[in-house]
Formats: C-alpha cells, sequence, structure tokens
C-alpha cells in the first residue's frame, strides 16, 4: 500500500510550523485509536491491534511530523513497540523523519533488550530517552536495584533524564511530573511532541493543560466491558486551573476507520 501524505495532517499538526512554541513545553499531539465502545486495550492491558492499515499509516506520517514520540511503561512493557516509521513508502530521496523514541519510566522497568534499543542498537532506529523520577528511590535514599537498572539501560544506549514526581495515592514513590516532563524535554530541543498513550498516559496529558491537537481513530470493532478504556477528566485540573476545551476540526475515513482531530479551543492554532 502506498498512500500519500494525508493532506488534513497539513492542516492540523502543519499548523505548529506557522505559531509559537510555548516557553515551558513542547507542542503537544495527543493521539491513539479506541474501539467503538471506546476500549484502548484487551483484558489485562492486553495489546489490541484496533487500527487498520489506511489509518497506521497516517499514524506513521504523522509521526514524521514530530521531534519525539513518547508512550508510558506501561505501554513499552505490554507492546513492546519501535515507534519509528516502518510503514511508510521507501522515501525517494530525504529519508523520512525519524522522532526521537521518549519513555516515561518512573522506576525504569524497562528492558534493556526491548526493541527500542536493539534497533538503536542495530543503527537503525534512534536513541530512546527515558524520563525517569528523580525522587523515587527508597525511604532509605539507596535503590541499588534502581541502580543496577539504570547502568544496564545506560549500557543498552539508553539516555536517562532524571524528573520531579509528584504524589499518587496508589504509588508510594510518586509518579512523573507531566509539566516537568515536558519542560525538561522542552529544554532538549523537543520543540514538537506525539504521544500515543497508554490509558493512564492518556488521563494524563488531558488532566493538564498541555495537548494542543488531539486525534482520535476509532475502529469498528466492539471490544466490551473487560478492555481497558481511559478517562476524561472534569472541568479542573489537580490544581484547580480550567482545562481547555477541544473542538472537532475534520473528521476522515481512512479505510475502515474515522479519524478525527480537534483543536484546542484557546489556541485554535
Amino acid at each position: 500500500m502506498n498512500m500519500a501524505f494525508p493532506e488534513f495532517l497539513k492542516n492540523v499538526v502543519g499548523r505548529y510550523q506557522s505559531s509559537p512554541i510555548p516557553l515551558t513545553r513542547p507542542r503537544v499531539t495527543l493521539t491513539f485509536a479506541q474501539s467503538l465502545d471506546a476500549k484502548i486495550a484487551g483484558a489485562g492491558r492486553r495489546q489490541l491491534i484496533l487500527s487498520g492499515k489506511e489509518s497506521m499509516l497516517m499514524t506513521h506520517w504523522m509521526r514524521t511530523m514530530h521531534d519525539a514520540i513518547l508512550v508510558g511503561i506501561g505501554t513499552a512493557i505490554n507492546d513492546d513497540p519501535q515507534l519509528n516509521v516502518r510503514h511508510l513508502p521507501p522515501p525517494t530521496s530525504t529519508p523520512h523523519h525519524l522522532p526521537r523514541p521518549i519513555i516515561i519510566d518512573t522506576h525504569l522497568r524497562l528492558s534493556p533488550t526491548c526493541k527500542l534499543l536493539r534497533n538503536f542498537q542495530n543503527g537503525i532506529g534512534r536513541r530512546p530517552w527515558i524520563l525517569c523520577g528523580e525522587n523515587s528511590l527508597s525511604s532509605q535514599g539507596h535503590d541499588i536495584d534502581k541502580q543496577a537498572r539504570m547502568i544496564a539501560l545506560i549500557a543498552a544506549g539508553a539516555k536517562i533524564l532524571e524528573v520531579a514526581v509528584i504524589p499518587s495515592e496508589d504509588r508510594k514513590t510518586g509518579i512523573v511530573s507531566i509539566a516537568n516532563a515536558l519542560k525538561t524535554l522542552k529544554d532538549h530541543g523537543v520543540q514538537t511532541l506525539m504521544v500515543e498513550g497508554g490509558a493512564q498516559i492518556i488521563a494524563s496529558f488531558l488532566s493538564e493543560a498541555v495537548v494542543d491537537s488531539l486525534i482520535i481513530t476509532t475502529a469498528p470493532v466492539l471490544v466490551g466491558d473487560a478492555g481497558v478504556g481511559y478517562t476524561y477528566p472534569a472541568n479542573m485540573s489537580d490544581n484547580g486551573e480550567s482545562l481547555p476545551k477541544y473542538k472537532e476540526v475534520h473528521t476522515e475515513l481512512f479505510g475502515r476507520d474515522f479519524v478525527t482531530a480537534l483543536l484546542c479551543t484557546p489556541t485554535m492554532l
């Protein structure tokens, strides 16, 4: 299949090129595939291949438009993704842009033998960056296991960036702060970021006023109650600020899937 670059991506994500970059974060595109009943994974967070060939190809084109692509550690462990543009047709001249793979991994649970690191070692992928919690050590202040995991990941080729954590009700050591993670990426030269999930990452980004574009692929399948969905936050963020609203600007059929683009109404890029 050789599908041309989707025009609607130029009209949505392409607007980043003519709009100012925020001072404390990159431009953020949040994108994911869901079923008709709004599930993004199967029972037990099992990976579901929801996107058809056409919408998957569209997603890979979208990856070329961003400096980096981010997923959470749950997705990295369960799916072992490559986060590249392997489904695109071979370039005729200039190689396709490869986004920097980034994993939010508070406690450094990523496997040193994952596909992202193997691709980098084999010269077919960019060096992955891992955002871990700078305060995620044990109460004794000395976590030998974490240090060993860090050494193993660095030896495998990963770049480790420590980020401040925030308290979490279900995690004693907290979780990486999205705001601080984005500032860290901006400070390291990331101007545009594509976020692909999973459920906790989607909820975390939607709970902050940081998503400029929301692109959702809806596949014509039903998963059922055992599947994993995502939560859309109330009108107020955790710090009491009003959250942005999103307005649908384009919906297009790619094969069997509907792809809907929404823009943050305060910016309306």
